[in-house]
C-alpha cells in the first residue's frame, strides 16, 4: 500500500490471509511513486494508490516500454470502512493473475 493509504487497512487484511504490507512498515515511505512501483514489481505486489496523477502515466510508460508488474489499484480517497470494503471485493473476485499487468479501479468494486 502507498503511502497515503490508511496503514492500519495492511493490518486489518493480513488478519484476514491476505500477504499485504504498507511502505511504512517497510521502510519506503518518502520515495518517489516509480520507485514504489518498481519495489512492488519486484516484490510480486499490485500497489494500493490514491494517487491517480502519477499512477496512471506509470502505467503507461511500463505498458509501452514491456515491463511487467503485478497490478495497480487506483482508489479516491474514501472512509477507511469504505475502503477496506472495497479491496475485501477486489480480493475475493480477482486473483493475482488477473491483476497482472491491469490498472483497476476501485470505484468499480462497490
Amino acid at each position: 500500500m502507498d503511502e497515503h493509504v490508511w496503514q492500519g487497512l495492511a493490518e486489518v487484511l493480513r488478519l484476514q490471509g491476505y500477504d499485504v504490507v504498507h511502505v511504512n512498515e517497510v521502510g519506503r515511505e518518502g520515495l518517489d511513486d516509480a520507485d514504489q512501483l518498481a519495489y512492488a514489481a519486484a516484490q510480486g505486489r499490485a500497489i494500493v494508490t490514491f494517487n491517480a496523477r502519477h499512477f496512471e502515466p506509470l502505467a503507461a510508460q511500463w505498458f509501452l516500454e514491456g515491463r511487467q508488474h503485478a497490478g495497480m489499484i487506483i482508489s479516491n480517497v474514501l472512509p477507511p470502512g469504505e475502503l477496506r470494503r472495497r479491496l475485501e471485493h477486489l480480493l475475493r473476485t480477482r486473483s493475482s493473475t488477473e491483476l497482472q499487468n491491469t490498472v483497476q479501479w476501485l470505484q468499480a468494486y462497490r
